[in-house]
């Protein structure tokens, strides 16, 4: 009497034979270690204020004797996005180089200049040389907020990437309107 044919012959001939194979790893074959799960470090959380925030340009009736130069010694840049930030923002941990979020405004911000110590939980947004940008901008209570980062990380006493260079963006006074 003839078999019908097994299941196994119909299947690919490039397929392994499972039942060929043997159920436990051979000598040269090792088993991956089984997984300890680290924990991962939680993300740090941003910090939050509302500040006033102003805006000014590079004018020297508005700063001081060169007033495309930051108070750490970075160019500014028509169309970079920078702000000064008063004293105690600054010890809050806002400092040189820090990238900032101000709410109603696009993209990310960074702390190259610092503003007179009589002005206390206020940013001043650069806006290059458009100074009907700054005026139209007025003054206004803004949310800022920024992720701080690690002490050691900041004050290396070099710009900031692209700090020097960046492009120019729009006009921040019509993107906040």
């Amino acid at each position: 009497m003839q078999r019908p044919p097994s299941s196994a012959s119909t299947e690919p001939a490039d397929r392994p034979d499972s039942a060929a194979a043997p159920s436990t790893p051979r000598e040269t074959e090792t088993t991956p270690p089984e997984s300890s799960a680290v924990p991962t470090p939680p993300e740090p959380e941003p910090r939050v204020l509302i500040v006033k925030a102003s805006a000014y340009n590079s004018r020297r009736g508005q700063t001081d004797a060169t007033p495309s130069i930051g108070a750490w010694g970075d160019r500014l840049v028509p169309g970079m996005k920078a702000i000064a930030v008063s004293k105690d923002l600054f010890e809050l941990g806002l400092r040189r180089g820090q990238r900032v979020r101000i709410a109603g405004l696009p993209g990310e911000f960074v702390v190259l200049d610092r503003m007179p110590s009589r002005w206390q939980q206020k940013i001043d947004i650069y806006m290059g040389l458009d100074v009907r940008a700054a005026l139209r901008w007025g003054v206004r209570q803004v949310e800022i907020s920024w992720i701080p980062e690690e002490e050691t990380a900041i004050g290396t006493g070099s710009a900031p990437e692209g700090a020097s260079d960046a492009p120019p963006d729009p006009d921040i006074a019509s993107q906040a309107d």
